[in-house]
């Protein structure tokens, strides 16, 4: 049934079949359970080469393609994929990669700052403010989306093995990058939202629309706590290769990860 609403975005089908299935051309694809969906660049690629990853699959698009990377290792194996950027884009990639197999999926990218945060400090999130478009067609409407818990333990235990401090936050995920406005800024720092991004909420959604369990942890990047002056720093790219092991090690640590939801 189609919940209907004067504002399309609001408008939601909970019931009817999609015309394109998300694993339309990988019917015959089947990946691991676990899989590391990493905002981090080359990074991934140069991993993926050193460790002999498998490329099980090229996802072909008008504007690059994206390889899905698969690890052999000694006990299990793990998918790796670097994704695009964007709630749109990366979720269309995600929903492919639920659709053929990967059920407990842990996600890492950076962050702009909205309070005053180092660069480089690790959060994990909570909650995400549903300020893109794609969550909407994923799940109803709401303001929040409730991340799930038990990755989100599994990773606060790996940073607790690690002894990496960390905080837990809420996030703001936005399409808007330039539109990130002085006030709104404000708004969301006011209601509690300490950083922002651009994919978390729809990754989420889409995890949770799909029976998979879904987390994510941040390192922060660039800063807009002080509205008056933006400030690039390094874009926290001291921390990419660090979360990427992270990452990795929370999906080979946690044996008895199972599904709670």
């Amino acid at each position: 049934m189609i919940i209907k609403n004067e504002i399309p975005i609001l408008e939601y089908d909970d019931i009817s079949p999609e015309v394109i299935a998300p694993d339309h051309d990988l019917e015959e694809v089947a990946l691991p359970e676990k899989c590391l969906f990493a905002f981090l660049g080359d990074v991934v690629h140069r991993y993926a080469r050193e460790n002999k990853a498998e490329v099980v699959k090229e996802l072909i698009t008008v504007s690059h393609n994206i390889q899905i990377y698969v690890l052999h290792e000694e006990n299990e194996d793990i998918c790796l994929v670097q994704s695009p950027i964007g709630a749109a884009s990366s979720t269309q990639v995600l929903d492919t990669l639920v659709s053929c197999g990967c059920k407990k999926v842990i996600a890492v990218g950076s962050c702009g700052v909205l309070a005053k945060i180092p660069e480089n400090a690790f959060l994990v999130p909570t909650k995400a403010l549903r300020a893109e478009g794609t969550s909407y067609h994923y799940l109803p409407p709401s303001r929040y989306i409730e991340l799930d818990e038990e990755p989100k333990a599994v990773i606060e235990k790996a940073f607790a093995k690690h002894g990496l401090p960390f905080e837990t936050c809420t996030t703001w995920t936005t399409d808007g990058f330039f539109r990130e406005t002085k006030d709104m800024v404000k708004y969301r720092l006011d209601e509690g939202c300490s950083v922002v991004e651009m994919e978390c909420s729809a990754l989420a959604a889409c995890c949770r629309k799909r029976g998979a369990s879904f987390g994510q942890f941040l390192f922060t990047a660039d800063s807009l706590a002080n509205v008056h002056e933006y400030d690039a720093r390094d874009f926290g790219t001291d921390s990419h290769e660090k979360a990427l092991l992270l990452g990795l090690d929370i999906l080979r640590e946690y044996k008895e990860w199972t599904m709670d939801r």
